[in-house]
């Protein structure tokens, strides 16, 4: 289908700021420069393996063609709490020509090699979900199979001590992959702790530069066509009235644009991730910051610990079913490292998603799509998501409902995925000790999270699938450190003797602990961007960081 130049959309107009509204300006004014950005970062996985993406046959995106204007206000604040990623910001950036250790500088980012989580299983454990691998696989059957026998025959060693990135975040070094795909050292990968706020600035000069409007103001009516029910404009509460053929609401919570102005719906998730407020406070920092998230389970929720180069930011994930707001701002302050930078904000939110995050001419970008807590660090990997996918379908003015469908189908999948996903956390557990923990540990869950975690108690395997963020590592990570163990092993490891099996486990281990020791310290690592400038970044083939990325979530 060829699109007449007349069908071609002239203008995009975003709704909202903040990280979600600034990163989809960021890509799109980059791409409408005649940037390459399609050609690597619109997968699931954040880059593709191979050929990357292009435009969607049929899209009407020409080079120069549109003019893009975002809306925000001072008076109104953002969220503000994401300020841990998973790699594929990594790919994002890389894809914009951001240079990383400007970008590091400008939003005091620092290294982050997986996430801790303290207290799931039961009281006292921890274990590390890493962006890496444990061991790897030994004729076609995955290591941790390997690791399961040997328990069995009397290891004593974690899982987590085969894993480089969980030994390195224990041990507080960070280095970068190397690029030798045979080398111990491109087993993992790596993501930032960074000041959301400080980011979105950073993105709006980005895109400034490039053209996007900024238009200062509050939306106080919303025009839409009288047969098509598509958007026409908004106007502001100053009177100015901003057209456009392309909305994209980035407006949080509110869903001003696909849930005030269209009534889209919303699918609740309250059942199954039953926490529905948080309440975050930064800090001082008192010691070097840790190369890793820290999520510690509490009394009906969890606390977030994000190491940044200038402060700490904390937060707590808490059930107003089990947990007053005093409760829970009075068990987070206890666990402050310093003196607090700011009052405490307090967030109410409801878990789930849109029932379509793309209708009509309205695509919700960020919050107003959905939500889902930070447990795992998958707020702004949502947001570039739907920017990339918003860009690979990417219609005319009429919008073609294949378009819309499919892109709506595919974040479905990838939030519903994540969902399950979260929910392993709270379900897997021996927890007794509060009304909280037994209502998650008893409670159903959805049929194919069931299915999943079925197939593991009986077999020791991983469900699979070709989409989808969280990979069997990051599945591994979970079960193993969460003492949910399957019953048996696959059979084909006993092809292996027990001795010479374990003689190879230590040989690994050993080779994991020699390579971190030789890595520097994470602190050292920070202190050095200065020296990086664009040493290693821009020059970088990140093509092999984009392949093995699929293996490490």
């Amino acid at each position: 289908m060829q699109n007449k130049t007349n069908d071609a959309v002239q203008n995009i107009v975003i709704v909202g700021g903040g990280t979600a509204g600034w990163m989809t300006a960021a890509a799109l004014s980059h791409l409408l420069k005649g940037s390459s950005i399609a050609q690597g970062c619109s997968s699931a996985q954040g880059c593709s393996s191979a050929q990357g993406s292009s435009l969607a046959e049929g899209s009407s995106l020409a080079e120069g063609s549109c003019k893009i204007t975002l809306i925000e206000s001072e008076q109104i604040g953002t969220v503000g709490v994401g300020e841990a990623t998973l790699p594929h910001l990594r790919f994002f950036n890389q894809r914009l020509g951001i240079d990383e250790p400007e970008f590091m500088q400008a939003t005091n980012a620092t290294y982050k090699l997986g996430i801790e989580f303290a207290n799931w299983g039961q009281q006292g454990d921890a274990y590390i979900h890493p962006f890496g691998d444990f061991g790897q696989p030994v004729n076609g059957v995955p290591f941790h199979h390997y690791w399961l026998k040997s328990k069995q025959h009397g290891n004593d060693h974690p899982i987590g001590d085969y894993s480089l990135p969980v030994v390195a975040a224990a041990q507080e070094r960070f280095d970068f992959p190397s690029q030798d795909p045979n080398s111990l050292l491109a087993t993992y990968s790596f993501a930032y702790h960074l000041d959301a706020g400080l980011y979105a600035k950073y993105l709006r000069g980005y895109s400034e530069e490039r053209g996007v409007i900024r238009q200062e103001g509050l939306v106080e009516s919303v025009q839409q066509d009288s047969e098509s029910g598509f958007i026409t404009s908004v106007t502001l509460k100053n009177g100015v009235q901003v057209d456009g053929d392309l909305f994209i609401d980035c407006s949080g919570f509110r869903g001003l644009l696909i849930e005030q102005t269209l009534e889209t719906g919303y699918e609740h998730w309250k059942h199954w991730l039953p926490c529905d407020r948080a309440v975050a406070i930064p800090c001082e920092k008192e010691e070097q910051p840790l190369p890793y998230t820290r999520a510690t389970a509490d009394r009906a929720g969890w606390r977030w610990r994000i190491p940044l180069q200038h402060r700490t930011g904390n937060g707590h994930v808490y059930c107003s079913d089990f947990m007053s707001d005093d409760e829970a701002l009075d068990s987070l302050q206890k666990g402050l490292d310093g003196k607090p930078f700011a009052e405490p904000n307090f967030l109410r939110f409801n878990t789930g998603r849109r029932k379509k995050m793309w209708n009509k001419n309205c695509v919700a970008i960020g919050l107003s799509a959905g939500f889902l807590e930070p447990l795992e660090s998958t707020g702004i990997h949502l947001i570039q998501l739907g920017i990339m996918k918003l860009i690979e379908f990417f219609p005319n003015k009429q919008v073609d409902s294949a378009f819309s469908s499919e892109f709506n189908r595919v974040m479905q999948m990838e939030i519903e995925r994540v969902k399950d996903f979260l929910i392993l956390h709270y379900h897997a557990t021996e927890r007794d000790d509060t009304e909280f923990w037994n209502y998650v540990r008893t409670m159903s869950v959805p049929d194919e999270l069931r299915r999943k975690m079925d197939l593991f108690k009986q077999t020791g395997h991983v469900v699979k699938y070709q989409e989808g963020l969280f990979l069997e590592p990051s599945w591994v990570a979970v079960y193993l450190g969460q003492r949910f163990l399957p019953q048996r092993y696959d059979t084909r490891v006993d092809g292996f003797s027990v001795g010479d099996m374990q003689a190879q486990l230590d040989k690994l281990r050993v080779e994991v602990l020699n390579s971190v020791q030789a890595m520097p310290l994470h602190k050292d690592a920070i202190a050095g961007l200065e020296n990086q400038l664009n040493d290693g970044w821009k020059n970088t083939d990140m093509s092999l960081y984009g392949t093995r990325s699929r293996n490490f979530h």
